[in-house]
């Protein structure tokens, strides 16, 4: 009883003082109190599977006393120094040489920051600054997709390709503009996907050539989009991509922020296709979420292009938590778990398995789509399979699966968008087969349960 009224006057609290990220009067706050691998707790002792790694970031899973002493460590030494030029530490130094040898081989240069949507603004600025290194200003322009997410800073709003995140904010930012994402499942009816443009990379080119190759700086994506739904990729996508961006001469921008650190069942996505991009923006599972951290990693010829820069032509970029030693003494610390306990080797394991579950709640007549690649999945909420059929937004199937999961023990979430509505499921690379088989349990009986209680 005490238990519940400390919860009861948390929520009230939270209600009154807190605004939350996409903040909407009709949610309750969940006040959740502990975690311990893939398992959460609330105040009141109800134990959830976290669906979603918190918010696609918890890869090593909740309560990993291995970071916490490493942070503590590191606080006790030295918590905090500006990153700034001229200044350094070990943790950020290490940290950054690591990562050179993990990513992609063209990519051994690190710029910090605290997070994905800061990583991207650094990505996009990157890109500017590169073209007017080389007496190209006039391309500026960074070209996105439709359903991506970028995050919701005002530049990285205008790169993201939903529009519930512009109606109250507009107008976007100007020489953002976008094109189709090869969404497979969403491909217009009678066209062959082998020749559509957005699941060629022809719509790349088209854009290119219709905005004019010097105005474009750069192409960002997403390898496997995330909370557009979890859209992979078809195969040859992003072999074409890579070439036309060559040809044009335009920067091909990886946004790694969910992607990386073994999500898909590798170090980073790309490496699926054997693509490399000339900027990474990563971020969540750099640090597990543990700490805020995230960054870019530049090609050679970018780093050169920064480092030779003085006078007016500085890289002129800066954030105050910038390769803050904490955040990178936990990183490091992060990575060795990874390593300690073959992560990225499992996730590919476990995740072929969570595809496969995926797959089997196919069977209802009212999920179809199955996708996803390694721990990230997704499945498509239909009133119909032929003509892949979405249920009315007003009945709100989706919304309320998500809310009956949770009743039930699985956080996670939905992506609506018109036509349909995706549910997603990326559970940290530590979760067993038998917490996959819980989760993917709970997904379908929510489904149908949903569809009853809104008929």
């Amino acid at each position: 009883m005490v238990q519940q009224i400390a919860s009861e006057r948390l929520v009230a609290t939270d209600q009154r003082h807190l605004i939350h990220p996409l903040h909407n009067s009709t949610h309750r706050a969940r006040i959740l109190a502990r975690g311990r691998g893939a398992l959460l707790w609330d105040m009141d002792g109800r134990e959830y599977i976290d669906g979603l790694s918190g918010l696609w970031n918890v890869n090593v899973g909740h309560g990993r006393e291995e970071l916490a002493a490493a942070a503590h460590q590191q606080m006790s030494t030295l918590a905090y120094c500006s990153g700034y030029v001229g200044q350094s530490t070990e943790p950020a130094i290490e940290l950054a040489e690591r990562l050179a040898g993990l990513a992609y081989p063209n990519l051994n240069t690190v710029f910090f920051t605290s997070g994905g949507a800061e990583s991207n603004e650094s990505a996009f600025k990157t890109a500017r600054y590169y073209w007017k290194r080389h007496g190209k200003p006039g391309k500026v322009k960074i070209i996105s997709r439709h359903h991506g997410y970028h995050g919701v800073t005002m530049a990285a709003m205008s790169a993201t390709g939903m529009s519930v995140y512009h109606t109250m904010f507009g107008p976007l930012v100007p020489e953002f503009v976008k094109i189709d994402a090869p969404y497979l499942y969403r491909c217009p009816p009678g066209i062959d996907t082998e020749v559509w443009p957005a699941a060629t990379g022809a719509a790349l080119e088209e854009k290119i050539l219709a905005e004019g190759p010097d105005t474009v700086a750069a192409f960002i994506a997403e390898p496997v989009m995330g909370a557009g739904g979890v859209i992979p990729p078809p195969d040859g996508y992003f072999a074409s991509i890579r070439e036309i961006c060559d040809r044009y001469n335009v920067l091909f921008i990886a946004d790694e922020v969910i992607t990386g650190f073994g999500r898909t069942g590798r170090w980073f996505a790309l490496d699926h296709w054997g693509v490399q991009p000339d900027i990474m923006s990563f971020a969540k599972g750099i640090t597990s979420g543990y700490v805020p951290l995230g960054g870019i990693m530049v090609s050679d010829a970018i780093a050169d292009s920064i480092r030779s820069g003085s006078g007016a032509s500085a890289w002129m970029h800066a954030y105050t938590y910038s390769a803050h030693p904490t955040c990178c003494a936990v990183g490091l610390a992060n990575l060795r778990v990874f390593e300690q306990e073959r992560l990225v080797e499992r996730a590919a394991e476990n995740g072929a398995y969570l595809q496969k579950r995926m797959r089997d709640l196919e069977a209802s007549p009212h999920v179809d789509g199955a996708r996803g690649l390694g721990m990230m999945a997704a499945v498509e909420v239909v009133a119909s399979k032929e003509g892949r059929r979405g249920f009315p937004p007003e009945r709100g199937v989706g919304s309320r699966a998500i809310a009956i999961a949770a009743s039930r023990g699985l956080i996670t979430r939905t992506r609506a968008y018109p036509g349909g509505e995706a549910l997603c499921l990326a559970p940290p690379l530590v979760t067993t087969r038998e917490q996959i088989d819980r989760a993917v349990t709970i997904l379908g009986e929510s489904i149908q349960e949903a569809i009853r209680a809104t008929a």
